[in-house]
């Protein structure tokens, strides 16, 4: 990535996307999501919907053109996935391909690119499934136990991964493993290695996918690797050094998915209003009472800063620019400011709220675990106190 002049728009940029991806999504009411999640466990993956975003290339969009993609900037996938949040769809189902084909553009070798990419972008491949977090170590990823130890021309792969997202419904897996033992390095971030596997292949020789009955359809799973071999050409880049390839695509990751709380907000907002302006009790509105009004009111201008620094993260990355903590703070601000809405709505609708028919209790649920993943408010709050305050580790 090169550096280019920091622009950012105030305006509602990408007007033509935005119109077409709330188009694509009228084809998916909530009706659609809500007998998704009628499925055992914890809901059905929305193929269709995928499928949908798929043929019209949102979720290539990221992918240089050369590739087969659109080529627009983080900006542009920001937009497409608040977008889908804003129309009451979940961009969470498909909103890693966003970020993890990134790693193979910045560190995977030319053939690599010319394999895969293309096929990511076609839909002909699906890259969905990230796995890091595993169940002894949370969010300390440099002391993950799964191991990939070499053997004849290649590796093979013994551990397991928890809270691995749609790993079920893809083809491809992001796998960050270790290779060389943590007591044999001078860093513990030294030692971990990143690979792209072919989990199809991986689940006829040693790899078993079982998901996780969660409060949300989010699809998540846990994988477990029993002596699974990979081919020496899974490696991303080169070996030990994969930490550092993740943590390269860490702020696409807070730029996105913040950029998806901001679409969840804004639903939340239009239903509140809508609702306490139609809804009469002592025969007046009920938008017509502070109790209800000033929450509303608060959350929006939360929401309206939140939306500043995403889009100062999403410009600040494009321009090629460290953004760590621009990003960080983006994903923190833009989740609290979703779930403060959230619960203006749920406050708004009082027992109304609850009823499945309207979707509201849907979105909360989605709303709160923006809180928690891809990374605790805690971990960001953390970061910020370190590096950008300076402060002593707090952990």
């Amino acid at each position: 990535m090169t550096d280019q002049p920091l622009s950012m728009s105030l305006e509602e940029d990408y007007v033509d996307i935005r119109e077409q991806v709330t188009k694509l999504c009228e084809d998916f009411p909530g009706e659609y999501w809500r007998n998704l999640e009628k499925q055992p466990p914890s809901g059905s993956y929305p193929t269709e919907f995928i499928e949908a975003l798929t043929e019209a290339g949102y979720l290539a969009a990221l992918i240089p053109e050369e590739y087969g993609g659109a080529g627009l900037p983080v900006r542009g996938g920001a937009v497409i996935l608040e977008t889908i949040n804003r129309n009451g769809c979940s961009a969470a189902a498909g909103h890693a391909q966003m970020y993890t084909m990134g790693t193979i553009l910045r560190h995977g070798s030319k053939e690599q690119k010319e394999h895969f990419l293309p096929k990511i972008a076609s839909g002909e491949l699906r890259l969905q499934a990230f796995g890091v977090t595993e169940p002894t170590t949370g969010s300390d990823t440099t002391q993950i136990k799964t191991r990939a130890d070499k053997q004849g021309n290649g590796y093979v792969v013994n551990g397991q991964k928890v809270w691995t997202s749609r790993a079920a419904h893809s083809d491809l897996m992001l796998l960050l493993a270790r290779t060389t033992p943590a007591d044999q390095v001078e860093k513990r971030t030294h030692g971990i290695s990143t690979f792209l596997i072919d989990l199809k292949e991986a689940q006829k020789n040693g790899c078993t996918i079982t998901p996780i009955d969660a409060m949300i359809n989010h699809n998540t799973t846990e994988v477990f690797f029993d002596n699974v071999p990979i081919p020496a050409d899974a490696l991303i880049g080169e070996e030990g050094r994969g930490f550092r390839y993740i943590l390269d695509g860490m702020n696409a990751e807070r730029c996105l998915t913040a950029s998806e709380s901001i679409g969840s907000g804004r639903y939340f907002t239009e239903k509140s209003v809508a609702y306490s302006s139609e809804r009469v009790v002592f025969d007046r509105p009920i938008g017509q009472n502070q109790g209800i009004q000033f929450p509303i009111a608060k959350a929006h201008a939360q929401l309206e800063a939140a939306e500043l620094m995403v889009r100062k993260a999403t410009a600040m990355f494009d321009a090629g620019l460290p953004c760590g903590g621009e990003a960080n703070m983006a994903r923190l601000l833009a989740a609290q400011a979703a779930w403060d809405c959230g619960e203006a709505c749920m406050s708004t609708h009082g027992g109304f709220a609850f009823a499945r028919e309207y979707d509201i209790e849907r979105k909360w649920r989605e709303s709160r675990l923006s809180l928690t993943a891809p990374i605790s408010s805690n971990l960001i709050l953390s970061y910020i106190g370190q590096h950008i305050l300076g402060m002593p580790r707090s952990y």
